[in-house]
């Protein structure tokens, strides 16, 4: 047998018949499934340095283990200096198993690296069941050799799920191990 990421074994083991008797499903393939995890960056001097967006390709690069690619602008804004087609900030999209070591990552080590934490918000949902995070600090990750860091830079993080309402796609991330914060 080959390698499974620990996360995609604890989501047929564990999660499956957990919301599965949580939301009465008849068939296990009714459970609403993680589809993909997407990374995005903006780097907002990217205008004025051009080195900058190389840096964040790169440290994205690094953390999510599969290559970035930069984002371009789609149209242009003259407050901000920027015109249609620059080059604004570094994404990349993880699925299959790539998705649950970044999944596994996130939640038992990086996110404990945050100052102060008290869980994520648990409101950030769009209301057809995908998840949206901010991390402000990239630095958590422990891929990120602090020292080879000039600028201290944030991401979004949105977890696509195939859930139909945010409760669904709630219990599958709570089920999952996301810290979210306790509403009491």
């Amino acid at each position: 047998m080959s390698y499974q990421p620990r996360f995609k074994i604890k989501y047929k083991d564990d999660v499956v018949p957990k919301l599965q008797e949580q939301f009465n499903y008849k068939t296990p393939m009714q459970v609403p499934k993680l589809v993909k995890v997407c990374l995005n960056q903006g780097v907002g001097g990217a205008t004025a340095d051009k080195k900058l967006i190389d840096s964040a390709i790169s440290e994205m690069t690094l953390i999510a283990g599969q290559q970035a690619v930069a984002t371009k602008a789609s149209k242009s804004i003259s407050n901000f200096k920027l015109r249609e087609g620059m080059y604004v900030g570094a994404r990349v999209t993880l699925r299959h198993d790539q998705m649950w070591e970044f999944l596994d990552r996130l939640i038992t080590v990086a996110l404990p690296r945050v100052r102060d934490f008290r869980g994520v918000n648990d409101k950030s949902f769009d209301g057809r069941g995908n998840y949206t995070m901010g991390i402000t600090e990239h630095i958590i990750f422990p891929e990120i050799d602090l020292d080879k860091v000039n600028r201290i830079t944030g991401m979004d993080i949105t977890f696509v799920t195939t859930a139909q309402t945010d409760a669904e796609a709630l219990a599958l991330l709570k089920h999952l191990g996301m810290p979210f914060k306790n509403q009491n």
